[in-house]
């Protein structure tokens, strides 16, 4: 089966609140083709529409009017049981705030998305200690959310977007709550992820960031003002199965094994015959000493009768 080389396919999107003079809409008529190994940062002022748009995108909320395809399936019209599952299996959600349960430890956190897979525990538990261990937080993976800082909180949200291994990731402002040095730690995850091949759509506010992309989009009043690639569609990095789009966490870097030639086996030596030990001459033995003869008592002598005759 070939990989269809456009994820997403948007035609005359629109999402409309409200009714009557309250109505307002914040999409209109929003057109978008996403290639698959696409980074995307989606920019523009507060209220043009862009977390509107994420979260049609990720089957959180439906639009008013349009069609939304999503790997070659009409996705915007099938019911809400199957979206969620769906949204279960494709898509994974980077939040602005983590959205980590703090009840729970970082390991159960990140094994969540999988309980709606069919996954057992004991497998969950598995996948979760594997992908927190490439983001270098094994030994914290019993920890509590409170328990880690701010950067340490969204390594750990992306891990849980990341274990279902879904075609599409989104992120909503993953760096908003952070330092420099956090932000940029992220961003690197980030593109490690995109190199291997898969779709990342992300929502900021900050043009550092940009340079992290492939294509930036500027929006204005629920459309689309700019739209700027930086990568040509084929220089976008392929994932390398052609049956199922996955993430793959690459493995640590270890330092290769060095090369050793073998070795010639020597010719076993004889092995010489054992020299029986020099005789010793019998040493001689002690002289016995003389038993001691037992010395006899001396007789006792007899006893004197008197020769006296009694006088009567």
């Amino acid at each position: 089966m070939a990989i269809q080389e456009t994820i997403i396919e948007l035609q005359g999107l629109s999402k409309r609140y409200g009714l009557g003079d309250a109505e307002y809409y914040a999409l209109r008529d929003f057109d978008l083709t996403v290639k698959r190994g696409e980074f995307i940062m989606i920019m523009g002022p507060s209220g043009c529409g862009k977390t509107t748009l994420l979260n049609i995108i990720g089957l959180i909320d439906k639009p008013t009017s349009g069609q939304y395809t999503l790997d070659d399936r009409d996705v915007s019209r099938i019911s809400s049981r199957r979206q969620a599952k769906f949204r279960a299996r494709q898509i994974g959600f980077i939040f602005q705030n983590f959205n980590l349960i703090p009840n729970l430890s970082i390991i159960e956190n990140v094994a969540l998305p999988l309980i709606y897979s069919g996954f057992h525990k004991y497998r969950r538990l598995l996948m979760a200690s594997n992908i927190l261990e490439h983001f270098h937080l094994q030994e914290r993976e019993y920890y509590m959310p409170w328990q880690l800082s701010g950067g340490q909180q969204q390594r750990v949200a992306i891990a849980r977007s990341l274990v279902a291994n879904p075609s599409l990731i989104l992120a909503d402002e993953p760096t908003g709550n952070l330092d420099s040095r956090a932000s940029h730690i992220v961003m690197e995850e980030l593109r490690d992820i995109h190199s291997l091949g898969n779709t990342i759509i992300m929502v900021t506010h900050n043009p550092a960031l940009t340079t992290y992309a492939t294509r930036v989009i500027n929006m204005l009043d629920g459309q689309i003002d700019t739209d700027i690639k930086t990568v040509a569609d084929r220089d976008l990095s392929k994932p390398g199965d052609p049956e199922k789009i996955t993430v793959r966490i690459l493995p640590r870097k270890s330092a290769p094994a060095p090369e050793t030639t073998p070795k010639p086996t020597p010719k076993p030596k004889p092995t010489p015959k054992p020299v029986p030990p020099p005789k010793s001459e019998p040493k001689p033995e002690p002289a016995k000493k003389p038993k001691k003869s037992p010395t006899k008592k001396p007789a006792a002598k007899p006893k004197k009768t008197s020769t006296k005759r009694r006088t009567k």
